[in-house]
């Protein structure tokens, strides 16, 4: 057992430096494409888990016109004062608006200094008794004198989501195309291999090789080239997760605060990586095989 799996060790460090180009072309094809999905993944956890938290927080922000009069804000402080679906309210005036704005812009003074207090209009953050009673609330406060809009989360966080899903399907569908490619690298260089060693091949079948035995160092071969794509794919999601998620959204006045990457996230990703590189390296053995190899 021990010299057979010498044997095809051997054959497979042999066959990988016989197509040295192929190998490496191979290799960096499949790393390219599976970075960009192991990517695509945490895009798509690090949005999840922002929308699940800011959902759950459910508030409401009823915005005053720039020019509300005082009489019409305080008809609308009224109104929510006798809601029975409103829990609580927090009014914002001109000033705390203005803190709120320098708060989210603090990484844009040019921004900032072109705005004053009086730029921005008034408003009340509501939260609801339960989070069902949104639309209603909703409905009721946005028709009252005064009131510019009465925005949700959900409509808050469109936008976001929007462009995260078009990202993400953008990533997904140049993985994809990679991926391909990089299946065809692999089938073509196995069939370069076994092309190279036909004569031996047809040998080892005249003295009873089975064909698994003439099949597993090509396997492996394809199979290394998996692995070590995924290695390096797995090495730049490692590094999106704590050199990129971690540090670009850990400010805590940033308004990304509540999203982020789980360490369990980046596992969940870095191990379905390496089992794509897997199954593409020996998808592309198995195909490139079948040429010289039939049952």
């Amino acid at each position: 057992m021990l010299a057979r799996v010498r044997y095809f060790a051997r054959e497979t460090v042999i066959s990988l430096r016989r197509n040295l180009m192929m190998t490496i072309a191979g290799v960096l094809t499949v790393s390219v494409s599976l970075a960009l999905f192991g990517g695509s993944l945490l895009l798509t956890r690090w949005a999840n888990h922002g929308t699940q938290q800011i959902k759950g927080d459910v508030k409401l922000e009823a915005f005053m016109n720039v020019r509300a009069t005082d009489q019409q804000i305080d008809d609308v402080q009224a109104a929510l004062e006798s809601d029975p679906d409103v829990k609580s309210f927090r009014f914002l005036d001109k000033d705390a608006a203005f803190e709120e704005f320098k708060r989210i812009f603090q990484d844009q003074p040019d921004l900032i200094e072109n705005i004053n207090p009086q730029s921005l209009p008034t408003s009340f953050r509501i939260v609801p008794d339960q989070a069902e009673l949104v639309p209603a609330i909703q409905r009721r406060f946005e028709v009252l004198s005064g009131v510019d809009e009465v925005v949700t989360p959900e409509e808050a966080l469109d936008g976001l989501l929007d462009v995260t899903s078009k990202v993400q399907i953008g990533l997904i569908g140049l993985s994809l195309v990679l991926l391909i490619s990089s299946l065809f690298l692999i089938v073509n260089t196995i069939r370069l291999a076994t092309f190279a060693r036909r004569r031996e091949i047809e040998v080892m079948k005249l003295v009873g090789a089975s064909n698994w035995f003439v099949r597993v160092p090509f396997l492996a071969e394809g199979l290394t080239q998996g692995l070590a794509g995924a290695g390096v794919a797995v090495s730049v999601v490692i590094g999106l997760k704590y050199f990129g998620f971690d540090n670009w959204f850990t400010n805590p006045h940033s308004v990304f605060i509540q999203f982020r990457v789980s360490t369990g996230d980046a596992l969940w990703v870095t191990v379905f990586v390496v089992l794509a590189g897997m199954v593409i390296g020996l998808l592309g053995s198995g195909i490139g095989l079948r040429r010289f190899l039939r049952v």
